[in-house]
């Protein structure tokens, strides 16, 4: 598979992808693909992470997340075993794990601790935009990954939700914008995130869900993602056909993350 390039977006985007870049490229050289296609081969099964996000409640993909190029350190120490323990334990049906580690201080060996310990299925949170990390990813036992439109050229998209479709692996297809969500549709997206942050000012609108969710397909699974803190932030975008939602920050700054995320389900209907 050839090498991509990662698409120009003029935002901080740019300076994360341009190092994701580098280590990629380097990471090649040390685990070539025919190495890698290996430990895909020996991976532990897949868990079905468009199963989790379909169920008749709140699903909250709780993030771990350490730290943000717009916070900086989020929660410090990291225990990333316990938080997916006790995230899961108060109702998170799929987990994401940050692994990029210089702007957000993740890395796969947390994915992989986190999900040996639970029974949920687990999202590689990560810049991708080659092939090759999709392997690494199913390689390191991620059940799903993120690919994140604005950062990738339509061709590149394409092949890249094809590859994680032969993996049996669904990704989640972000979009910031109306221009971003035709293109993730045309590339064949099942699942749609929307980003509430703006890539130019970092600025979170809530209203950027509320402004797209008409035009994701119902056959599409709908996530909303970012400034997410309230029972009633989740049950206003449920009742617009949102249905799931990726919490980080406001979790991962609570005292205790999973009683965060029982009070952000308090009002949830039981799950059916």
């Amino acid at each position: 598979m050839a090498a991509q390039t990662p698409a120009n977006t003029g935002t901080v985007l740019d300076r994360i992808l341009e190092s994701r870049r580098a280590a990629v490229d380097h990471r090649k050289k040390i685990l070539p693909e025919t190495a890698l296609k290996y430990g895909v081969a020996a991976a532990t099964p897949l868990r079905d992470f468009p199963a989790a996000l379909s169920c008749n409640t709140l699903n909250v993909i709780a993030e771990l997340k350490p730290a943000s190029p717009s916070r900086g350190i989020i929660r410090d120490p990291f225990d990333h075993i316990a938080l997916a323990q006790s995230l899961t334990a108060n109702g998170a049906p799929a987990l994401s794990v940050l692994t990029e580690p210089e702007f957000f201080g993740g890395t796969l060996k947390n994915m992989r601790d986190a999900r040996k310990e639970i029974t949920q299925p687990v999202l590689r949170k990560d810049f991708i935009f080659d092939p090759w990390q999709i392997l690494e990813s199913r390689a390191n036992d991620a059940d799903s990954f993120l690919l994140i439109v604005a950062a990738l050229r339509d061709p590149v998209l394409e092949q890249l939700i094809a590859l994680g479709r032969e993996l049996k692996m669904e990704p989640l297809v972000e979009v910031h914008t109306k221009p971003e969500l035709d293109r993730a549709l045309a590339a064949g997206a099942k699942i749609i995130g929307v980003n509430n942050r703006d890539l130019k000012t970092l600025e979170v609108r809530l209203e950027t869900s509320f402004d797209l969710i008409d035009r994701i397909p119902e056959a599409c699974l709908a996530v909303a993602e970012s400034g997410l803190s309230s029972n009633a932030d989740l049950v206003r975008l449920r009742n617009a056909g949102f249905d799931a939602f990726l919490v980080g920050e406001s979790l991962m700054s609570a005292p205790d993350p999973g009683a965060a995320l029982a009070k952000l389900l308090s009002t949830a209907p039981t799950q059916s």
